[in-house]
């Protein structure tokens, strides 16, 4: 078995595509239910973000694995595999676990080094284990990952290299002021109650904003989140919670609004802005829109060489991609009244803000082309070689793993031998006191043991090496072992309730 990745992100697919992709937590739940029934795969997790999209899977077989997950992305997602098929990535066994390690450690987010991706890494490992999709191979790897993520935040400066989504979209809406400063004072409205509206209103109170007014369909987590605030030492800003119904009334008493629900459809509409502002949307004219041309993905496998040519050679050689170019509008122009960050995705607000006279409009999409520009810290570096480190240990102790089962089915199978030999002993020698015969006993086991020792540390070593795999199958043959006994100790490991719990 082999683990496989197919996915698509801001690195790969317009914001467009990302947001017509994204999956809602039911969604999520019939993807991986849908992928352990395909015949591939074994065990399924899947990573869904405001600006990703990936499913890992344990499977058999490398082509009919890509096929059969490209083909259940298309479906879930509602995207046709024709149209998401050259946005779609892949990636496989140890570059597979490069890439999520990578991922953990915020070298792969749009705003490098932010650490918002680990909490949503453990939720997608928390989701498979309690869908029973996620085995003991994505147990591993999500669990590492989560502690490759924390050694890179606490080895190294990664969290200087960027900033948080929240942070940067602030610094965005400054528009080169201090953020602090120009936030200071101010009213700002948060629209969602989830992880990333809960850190937005929090970075919004460190930033000394004068009022949060928390608007959520469901009442009682805005009235917690405010309860949150309250309660934090480090600030002291008046918060309250308002009904999705008061969102008009407080629009028109907002400066800063920062929007992330999981809504299908917009929250904010283009009039709804205009009417809090007093102001008719046709006031001022749109300006034109500026083209710009968005980074190439660097060391992205794309997933059109796999389907078009059909082997790992082919995707190799397949050179780097073609930059890819979005067309971002123009913002209007004067003193701004209005500032908006919609972190949602799909998008929250709608995109016609921009043409609203005073008002300045931060989306997903603008924060992509605002971050390809950022600055990489020297500690990015430091990252990269922490990754590197822990795929080689990841990819031995998995090898390792492998031939376990062998080894405890080997000394199982030395164990029944002694067993039956002392049986037959006594049998022989029935007049043995206990004393004889505990040592008797005690000196089979012995010799078995130190039979076996050099043999099972040996394989044990050499299957932790690349290639090593094929060790395993090399003690059962000599050995005579019976693959149903290897499996049966394979399965009782997987189905210890302590194992993959941190």
């Amino acid at each position: 078995m082999s683990l496989l990745v197919v996915g698509l992100s801001h690195r790969s697919a317009p914001v467009s595509v990302l947001e017509r992709a994204s999956l809602a937590a039911d969604a999520q739940a019939k993807l991986l239910q849908d992928t352990l029934a395909a015949e591939p795969a074994t065990e399924a997790a899947v990573l869904a973000t405001c600006n990703r999209i990936e499913l890992y899977a344990d499977v058999d077989k490398f082509h009919a694995g890509v096929a059969e997950l490209s083909t259940l992305l298309a479906q879930h997602s509602g995207v046709g595999l024709e149209e998401l098929t050259p946005y779609l990535y892949v990636h496989y066994e140890d570059r597979a676990v490069h890439h999520l390690f990578s991922v953990a450690c915020g070298l792969d987010s749009m705003v490098v080094g932010e650490g918002q991706i680990l909490g949503q890494i453990k939720d997608a490992l928390a989701r498979g284990q309690e869908l029973h999709t996620a085995g003991r191979l994505l147990n591993d790897l999500f669990q590492q990952a989560l502690r490759v993520g924390k050694r890179a935040h606490s080895e190294t400066g990664i969290d200087r290299a960027g900033q948080s989504l929240v942070s940067f979209g602030l610094q965005q809406l400054a528009a080169g002021a201090d953020p602090a400063l120009w936030a200071g004072g101010k009213r700002a409205l948060v629209i969602g109650a989830g992880s990333m509206s809960s850190l937005a209103a929090a970075t919004l109170a460190r930033t000394g904003v004068a009022e949060i007014v928390v608007a959520n369909r469901t009442r009682a987590r805005a009235d917690r989140l405010v309860e949150i605030l309250q309660q934090g030492d480090d600030t002291a800003v008046r918060a309250r919670a308002v009904e999705m119904s008061a969102v008009g009334d407080e629009l028109t008493r907002a400066d800063i609004v920062v929007s992330c629900t999981g809504s299908t459809g917009l929250v904010l509409t283009a009039d709804a802005l205009a009417d809090a502002l007093g102001v008719t949307l046709d006031a001022a004219p749109e300006a034109p829109a500026v083209t710009a041309v968005a980074p190439a993905p660097d060391d992205v496998d794309q997933h059109a060489a796999w389907v078009e040519n059909g082997s790992a050679a082919s995707a190799a050689h397949a050179g780097p991609a073609t930059p890819r170019r979005v067309t971002v509008p123009a913002q209007s122009t004067g003193p701004v009244r209005l500032a908006l960050l919609d972190l949602a995705m799909p998008r929250d607000i709608d995109g016609a803000a921009h043409r609203i006279a005073g008002v300045r409009l931060v989306d997903i999409e603008s924060l992509a082309d605002a971050s390809a520009d950022a600055p990489m810290a020297a500690d990015v570096d430091r990252v990269r070689t922490i990754v590197s480190d822990e795929v080689a240990a990841f990819g031995a102790a998995q090898r390792a793993a492998h031939v376990a089962p062998t080894v405890v089915a080997l000394r199982t199978m030395a164990a029944d031998v002694v067993a039956g030999e002392i049986a037959r002993l006594d049998g022989r020698l029935p007049d043995l006191d206990e004393k004889q015969r505990a040592e008797i006993t005690q000196t089979v086991r012995r010799v078995v043991d130190k039979l076996l020792h050099a043999p099972t540390v040996r394989v044990k070593q050499l299957a932790s090496e690349p290639g090593g795999a094929g060790y395993a199958d090399a003690l059962r043959e000599l050995f005579d072992l019976d693959p149903q006994t290897v499996a049966a100790v394979s399965r009782a490991d997987l189905n210890d309730p302590n194992r993959g719990r941190s």
